[in-house]
């Protein structure tokens, strides 16, 4: 249990100060390679769209049971070799995972740009990370979209694969992380993805439930840590957070709007066509750059509390073990 915990810890480090180096091909991109080839499996061999949501179940059971069985394999096999070399493998694995450094530059580089009255290069830089029109949005919808992409990816880019990890090590993070790639490729419910994405998009919701609301907590905590409304974020939560089109995201988007005395939602473009989200949060004042700022802070802070319980709990358990 302790090593569980030490290789928690050196993956978080890892992940601050290294982030995915760009000359290191990431472990999602194999992940996507195989979503890209099973599908097309899949497609040959249930040619009917009626026999898709059956064949669906394969993706979870193939790429997150794969991955985990291929990362625990790996390291059994290190162990054998030295248990420090497998030691290290882990933490490296484990950060791979977390994308705090990753999230952080997204969101500063968007806010750096702002503060330089870059809008062109920001729209731009906003982009990179959200799937919606930029090409027209002003300084305040920019801003918007970058701390929403923030807020939104505190769970499933950082608290959710902490959770596994500490559960079940690298094994268990890098299935947690086959999971939302899965949901993030097929889990639409458009024409060509409802019935062949609906098992992802499931299971990812339920991989995702509890760190969801445990970031909830934790994110009024660091509201009231950071002196910010502690108090409406907790309204918000509890008031907008099922408002919001996913079962886990509205969470931390809701806290982040109720913190910061902002509104978060409305209506976003995606080639060419409007979609109406719900409203999160009041708008007590214009949402600024500044949130951008401020949102990375919340993320940190958010981040290195549930680092801290989960290490508590492993060392909790550890010393039930003992007695």
């Amino acid at each position: 249990m302790l090593a569980r915990a030490l290789v928690l810890l050196a993956a978080y480090i890892i992940d601050r100060i290294v982030g995915d180096p760009r000359w290191l091909t990431h472990p999602v991109v194999y992940m996507g390679r195989v979503i890209v080839w099973l599908e097309n499996y899949i497609r040959r061999l249930f040619p009917r769209e009626e026999q898709l949501k059956q064949a669906g179940v394969l993706f979870p059971v193939v790429l997150v049971g794969g991955s985990f069985l291929l990362i625990w394999m790996l390291l059994e096999l290190l162990r054998l070799v030295h248990p420090w070399l497998a030691w290290a493998v882990e933490a490296w694995l484990i950060s791979t995972t977390i994308a705090t450094k990753g999230l952080a530059e997204a969101g500063m580089g968007i806010y750096r740009l702002l503060k330089e009255d870059k809008i062109k290069e920001a729209r731009k830089a906003l982009a990179m990370v959200v799937g919606r029109d930029t090409h027209s949005l002003n300084e305040r919808e920019i801003s918007r979209g970058a701390v929403e992409t923030v807020a939104e990816n505190i769970v499933d880019a950082i608290l959710s694969p902490l959770f596994y990890a500490a559960i079940g090590g690298a094994q268990l993070a890098m299935a947690y992380r086959a999971a939302n790639t899965l949901d993030s490729m097929v889990g639409y419910k458009n024409e060509k993805y409802y019935n062949l994405g609906w098992a992802s998009a499931r299971f990812d919701d339920i991989a995702n439930y509890i760190p969801a609301r445990l970031a909830a907590l934790t994110l009024i905590l660091v509201s009231w840590v950071l002196r910010l409304n502690w108090r409406k974020c907790a309204v918000v939560i509890l008031r907008d957070a099922r408002l919001h089109p996913s079962l886990n995201s509205g969470f931390t988007e809701a806290g982040v709007a109720g913190a910061l005395g902002i509104q978060l939602g409305g209506t976003n473009y995606y080639q060419g066509v409007p979609s109406h989200r719900a409203k999160m949060g009041d708008p007590e004042r214009p949402i600024a750059p500044e949130d951008i700022k401020e949102t990375v802070a919340i993320m940190h802070w958010t981040a290195f509390f549930f680092l801290l319980a989960c290490l508590g709990s492993i060392l909790f358990v550890a010393l039930l073990y003992s007695i």
